[in-house]
């Protein structure tokens, strides 16, 4: 039989049952449970708000960047109009017209890249299949394209886009694929020892190559576009085949914006 202090309610030299223990370890443990729902709830809600903050964010961020790049594309073909009404009177002014509008255009697709990938980086090898989808013939591919994936920001993009479209007017008009036969290798690695990318483009199968006169403004803009990257810019004209090759550290693809 189970005696207890009538004046303590407790046993006899104060020791508690172990059914008393128990009863006081769950009312702890259920106080503790509540505790954390209470918590938890208190997060789950905290956690919906962010998410539909984040979300008004990420939707104004689109919002944004799409209207920046519609003004941009209409700056665009707003300076390509300027151009050709300056220049449509002008003797001799056909090739200078032809030349600006080519790069304007290449500007453009350069920001439709940036804005697929929300104007933080794109893919080399997007950039480059996009440069020359233009002057390559799908019956008959006139490009050898190879290399590993590297993202860049979106000042490498803008600067290789335009290089590339300089080289593939060039080609078009003079060199290699200004024949049939004629070919482009377009090839690029990355050294992850001294980590830098090495970029080459040569071209095969065409005419002979005659080093021009005196540089002209392609050719002034491709090596600034390179210096622009802190890279370094090499044109050979052999008799061959022209190449041209780009060396630069790979941080300058990741750093730029």
């Amino acid at each position: 039989m189970l005696e207890i202090d009538l004046r303590t309610g407790e046993r006899p030299g104060g020791a508690e049952s172990h059914e008393d223990c128990l009863a006081a370890e769950n009312v702890s443990l259920r106080l503790l449970l509540a505790q954390a729902e209470i918590n938890t709830k208190s997060l789950l809600a905290k956690a919906g708000i962010d998410a539909r903050e984040r979300a008004a964010s990420d939707k104004l961020q689109k919002l944004i960047l799409e209207e920046l790049h519609h003004r941009i594309k209409n700056t665009l073909a707003t300076v390509a109009a300027i151009v050709s009404q300056s220049l449509r009177d002008l003797h001799g002014a056909e090739h200078a017209q032809q030349a600006i509008e080519g790069r304007l255009l290449a500007l453009g697709r350069a920001h439709d890249l940036l804005l697929q990938a929300r104007w933080s980086s794109a893919d080399l090898g997007t950039v480059v299949r996009s440069a020359i989808e233009a002057f390559d013939n799908p019956d008959e591919r006139k490009f050898s394209i190879s290399g590993p994936d590297i993202r860049m920001t979106s000042g490498a993009v803008i600067a290789i886009a335009m290089t590339l479209n300089e080289l593939c007017t060039n080609t078009t008009k003079f060199g290699a694929l200004s024949v049939p036969e004629g070919h482009v290798d377009l090839a690029w690695m990355v050294d992850q020892q001294t980590q830098r990318l090495h970029l080459t483009w040569i071209e095969k199968n065409g005419p002979v190559v005659q080093p021009p006169a005196k540089r002209s403004f392609g050719t002034r803009l491709i090596e600034t576009l390179g210096k622009q990257l802190q890279g370094d810019v090499q044109l050979t004209y052999a008799s061959t085949g022209f190449s041209y090759t780009f060396d630069v550290p790979t941080a300058s693809l990741s750093s730029l914006a």
